[in-house]
């Protein structure tokens, strides 16, 4: 197994790449990366959909100047994990409780066994829709939870209310695995930078897209079907009035002041409900926070070295 690496997006020093198995038979690709000496803590990376372990090597480097180790795996059905499909473009699940079993087996397989303690996690968009369903499960591994534009809901503009009673039709006539309506097989991220909804940041956006054109097989196109339906049902949990209140998990989420993607009005809604929890707004950054532009990543940094316990203070 290998991590992907080029000149504008080298893998960080002291990477440790293998995959694991879940119980249900699916082989996950993982990466960690030990503490730097005399320093011990480990933030565990938890991607969004369609992302893979190399769109974060800046991020682990980030994380490496904090003096924290880092671990990351590549969900099911993206990255070079197993797919479900013989398409490998499209991105499928049944239901979001199969990235909850990837979340417990990272955990209990890597994390618990091989990295030190404490843990924190830093989760982007669908990866913290999936730590928030594990908080309010109860699973309690993480001493703290930074969340990057997490899937809370979906924005008002352009999501159309047949969307729901569309796709429960189509699953039942059997189309689960089809492509959502106009979803294509071109991989998310390798769109012209013009008009992209993801960052305002041409350098990324454009190394991001050269990782993909180095290994094409780390890219992934539109959900399926059954991948969106159950994003929606997962998405009208969270949204249920005293879903957050129960959570006992502190969360800090990041939401961006431009998002198209995400509704940032949904997650202000959420952390206003959080018992052990907060949020704030990257005024001006779109989707990517962590792969924006400077001057919006530094305030995300800020807030995650003010959260988490142990990060030097950066001046």
């Amino acid at each position: 197994m290998k991590l992907v690496s080029i000149p504008a997006n080298p893998v960080p020093e002291g990477e440790h790449v293998a995959m694991l198995k879940t119980p249900d038979g699916v082989s996950l690709r993982y990466a960690r990366w030990a503490p730097p000496p005399g320093r011990k803590g480990t933030v565990c990376v938890f991607q969004g959909r369609a992302e893979y372990i190399e769109k974060y090597f800046e991020t682990v480097r980030d994380l490496q100047s904090r003096g924290f180790a880092v671990a990351t795996l590549d969900w099911r059905g993206q990255g070079l994990s197993d797919r479900a499909l013989a398409d490998r473009h499209r991105g499928h699940v049944g239901d979001f409780s199969e990235y909850g079993t990837d979340l417990d087996t990272f955990m209990e397989q890597i994390v618990l066994p091989d990295c030190p303690p404490p843990y924190f996690a830093l989760g982007h968009s669908m990866g913290g829709a999936i730590l928030i369903r594990a908080a309010h499960e109860g699973r309690r591994w993480f001493d703290r939870v930074m969340l990057s534009a997490p899937m809370i809901g979906l924005p008002k503009r352009g999501f159309s209310g047949l969307a729901v009673p569309t796709l429960k039709l189509l699953r039942m006539i059997g189309r689960g695995s089809a492509y959502v309506p106009t979803g294509k097989a071109a991989a998310a991220g390798t769109e012209t930078f013009i008009n992209n909804v993801l960052t305002s940041d041409p350098v990324r956006y454009a190394r991001n897209a050269a990782v993909l054109e180095q290994e094409p097989m780390l890219g992934l196109g539109s959900p399926t079907v059954a991948w969106a339906d159950a994003a929606l049902r997962l998405m009208n949990r969270l949204a249920a009035p005293n879903y957050a209140g129960v959570i006992r998990q502190p969360i800090l989420m990041a939401a961006a002041g431009r998002d198209e993607v995400v509704s940032t009005a949904a997650i202000e809604e959420f952390g206003i409900h959080l018992l052990a929890g907060a949020h704030l707004i990257v005024a001006g950054s779109r989707h990517e926070i962590l792969q924006e532009q400077d001057h919006y990543r530094r305030q995300f940094w800020a807030a995650f070295d003010a959260f988490v316990p142990g990060t030097p203070m950066f001046t």
